[in-house]
């Protein structure tokens, strides 16, 4: 044998390359030569009977001997002697590797791709010969159909033919006549089947055509949109005319072993190398020793995106809510709700399904350029309306919402406010969807202490260190994290939750961590609100008044990070000298469009939001953020990213405004007087505790529903809905 071993591809192509094509695999270069036959099946008998010295293995490249359905093979009596080895050559078909290599390129490719293939609707061009395919994309696949009775035998899409639970009844007389048929059937089709219905129909309604290229484009429409491909491998035309149909993407499944050239090669080559270097080593060409050597390849199957301004475009969805019933009556679509009682509007509307709101366009990283484009979703329900109905309604809708986004190509989608807190926190939700799922919360906490950072010096206190810290609701999955970090900056900080026996752990972790850190614990602000120079609120208490805003610090600042937030603007002003901001909100680089009025400046983001959109730039497609258990290193890693991708902090805002010098100014006369003066401090305490019991204790700021009896109820609708039938009358007129 020549140093440079020979292989020899017997095609059913009418066209040879120019030439052979010098392949490596596994460390060893091998020359590819290629006769083709034009589906002749003598001239392929002659090409293998007259091969020549040299020649390592033999690849039969759309002559198939072995003829697989689903879990099935039979061998074709007509091909079946082109399997005959003259002088002991190997010649095979590529059976030995396709299912195995096809199954691993689709799971490859789900995980290079969170998503790709979820929730699709698959049509198999063909299923026969691509049951490792077929088998692999069942598995995220909402829908399964085979083109094979069309394209093979002409028959209707009648009685479940052609559908999944048909494949196993069908499978054995299926081989039984494919064995008896032209092998250019096989290899080619029906020609009448371009024209059927039945296969028309098929291809509309499949949104992922898997099998073989020459097949999809023999049979599918002149117009792909819409439509995934995948297939085993794929020649420079071939993907010429993909994108001349305006297909969405292609996936080739198999190895490319050519460095530049198309992505994948047929399966019978990547055999018959595998068997050439079998013989090299001494192994005995079968299945068990392919498998051994595929292990050692380090590849991925190839995913190309076809349509201009999509390629390496990364996409992720976000879900908000209203946090309000206010926010349901200002959507353009439910504007006529506001006559109708909040309570009635709140309840229907937190029964409706999932509403799509629009397209985040425009971020992109100023380090590394990627592009990324959001997913805007939003759930009907209130906080309020989350807690009522338990935590199994959001659940499905979430999941609803991940699968859609999916079916968009987004990659991961990210919880907002209330979202995040619900249940588990997004545990169920990602094990039940096939992207990435995160809770934004790392962000949130980074962003959040940040912002708390910025806004203490603003107000005057230049050394936290030296100062007090109080967190609210420290044992939840922000608070206990937003905890440990604040100890190691400020060394003196207070504990407040209504669950002791957690508060006592949480105590004793952080000075396991921090030693020499002062952790005070308490179920009530009440006794240590006065000595704190900064508070973070991070509850998801309903109906109470978690922080009692008389008794804080002269110049304290009250940074709120629950959504919806614990104080209100009415509360915030019985004390004019304190600083309330909200959480951190983050500026996402780029000229961002958020597609939707989501009640922040241009190009800012809630941190939650910002923590997905980051995650997507820097193409970590993974669950980073989950759970009520934070990782401290991951909030560290997670800022690390922030500053990598010219994310920033956007200025304070406190109820909606910006915090400007002249408010921080008026603010910090006000405290100063007050600590020059304990008895005007006094005297003004007492003057906002007052004020602030005439305030009803808001509910998470969904304001209390009226009661209305029926009468009225009816009356209001039909009122709503004669407004809108008039305003239709005069629209036509």
């Amino acid at each position: 044998m020549p140093d440079t071993p020979r292989i020899l591809v017997v095609s059913a192509g009418a066209r040879s390359p120019d030439g052979p094509e010098p392949l490596d695999l596994l460390g060893r270069r091998f020359l590819v030569e290629t006769v083709a036959c034009d589906g002749d099946t003598a001239a392929a008998r002659r090409a293998v009977r007259e091969a020549g010295d040299g020649v390592a293995a033999i690849a039969l490249d759309g002559f198939s001997p072995h003829l697989e359905l689903g879990c099935r093979t039979a061998l074709h009596p007509g091909l079946a002697t082109l399997l005959d080895q003259p002088a002991g050559i190997r010649v095979v078909d590529g059976q030995g590797v396709r299912p195995a290599l096809e199954r691993w390129g689709v799971a490859l490719a789900a995980s290079a791709q969170p998503g790709i293939f979820a929730r699709a609707s698959v049509l198999m061009v063909p299923g026969l010969g691509h049951g490792g395919a077929a088998q692999a994309l069942s598995r995220h696949a909402r829908r399964m159909r085979f083109a094979d009775p069309a394209i093979f035998f002409g028959l209707p899409e009648l009685l479940g033919i052609g559908s999944a639970r048909t494949l196993a009844a069908a499978t054995s007389a299926t081989l039984a006549r494919l064995r008896e048929a032209d092998p250019l059937l096989i290899e080619r089709g029906r020609d009448e089947a371009v024209r059927a219905r039945s296969l028309v129909r098929a291809f509309r309604r499949a949104d992922l055509l898997a099998g073989s290229a020459a097949m999809i484009l023999r049979f599918g429409p002149r117009d792909l949109s819409g439509k995934t491909i995948v297939v085993d491998h794929l020649r420079p035309d071939q993907l010429e005319a993909l994108v001349r149909r305006r297909a969405d993407r292609v996936v080739t499944l198999l190895p490319g072993l050519a460095g530049d050239g198309p992505a994948g090669h047929p399966s019978a080559v990547i055999e018959a190398l595998l068997a050439a270097v079998c013989v090299e080593r001494g192994l005995e060409p079968d299945e068990d020793a392919y498998l051994d050597l595929l292990a050692d390849l380090d590849w991925r199957p190839a995913i190309r995106e076809l349509k201009p301004g999509r390629s390496g475009v990364h996409r992720f969805a976000f879900v908000i809510h209203p946090l309000r019933v206010e926010q349901i009556h200002r959507h353009p679509l439910f504007r006529w709700t506001r006559v109708l009682p909040d309570g009635v509007v709140e309840r229907v509307a937190a029964r409706m399904p999932p509403i799509y709101l629009g397209r985040i366009r425009g971020a992109r990283s100023p380090a590394t350029g990627q592009a990324i484009e959001g997913l805007l979703y939003s759930l009907g329900a209130t906080p309020r309306m989350m807690m009522r109905m338990g935590e199994r309604p959001t659940y499905r809708r979430l999941i609803r919402v991940a699968r859609l986004a999916e079916r968009r190509g987004a990659r991961i989608m990210g919880l907002g406010a209330f979202t995040s807190v619900v249940g588990d926190a997004g545990i169920t939700v990602d094990r039940e969807v096939d992207i990435a799922v995160t809770s934004g919360n790392s962000l949130t906490v980074a962003a959040t202490l940040e912002a708390a950072k910025t806004a203490v010096r603003m107000m005057g206190t230049a050394d936290l260190s030296r100062g007090r810290a109080m967190v609210v609701g420290a044992t939840g999955s922000i608070g206990a994290v937003c905890a440990r970090l604040l100890a190691q900056a400020v060394r003196d900080v207070v504990l407040v939750s209504i669950e002791p026996e957690r508060l006592i752990a949480l105590k004793r972790r952080i000075l396991a961590e921090t030693p020499g850190a002062r952790v005070t614990i308490a179920t009530s602000t009440t006794r240590h609100l006065g000595g704190c120079d900064l508070v973070v609120s991070a509850t998801s208490a309903f109906g109470q008044r978690v922080i009692d805003i008389a008794r804080a610090r002269p110049g304290a600042v009250i940074c709120d990070v629950a959504r919806p937030p614990d104080i209100g603007r009415a509360e915030a002003a019985v004390r004019p000298d304190v600083l309330v901001i909200e959480s951190g909100e983050v500026i996402i680089p780029g000229d961002v469009d958020f597609g939707w009025d989501i009640d922040l400046p241009p190009r800012t983001a809630y941190a939650c939001l910002a923590e997905t959109a980051l995650l997507a730039m820097e193409g970590r497609f993974e669950s980073f953020t989950l759970g009520r258990e934070l990782s401290t290193e991951r909030v560290k890693e997670i800022f690390r990213l922030f500053r990598r991708h010219g994310f920033r902090i956007a200025p304070l805002r406190s109820f909606g405004e910006p915090v400007t010098d002249g408010m921080i100014a008026e603010k910090r006369r006000l405290a100063a007087r007050l600590r020059a003066d304990p008895e005007l401090f006094e005297r003004t305490c007492r003057e906002a505790a007052d004020r602030l019991a005439q305030i009803p204790v808001s509910a998470k700021g969904v304001r209390a529903a009226r009661r209305w009896d029926p009468m009225t109820l009816a009356s209001r609708v039909f009122e709503s809905l004669g407004r809108r039938l008039e305003r239709r009358r005069r629209a036509r007129a």
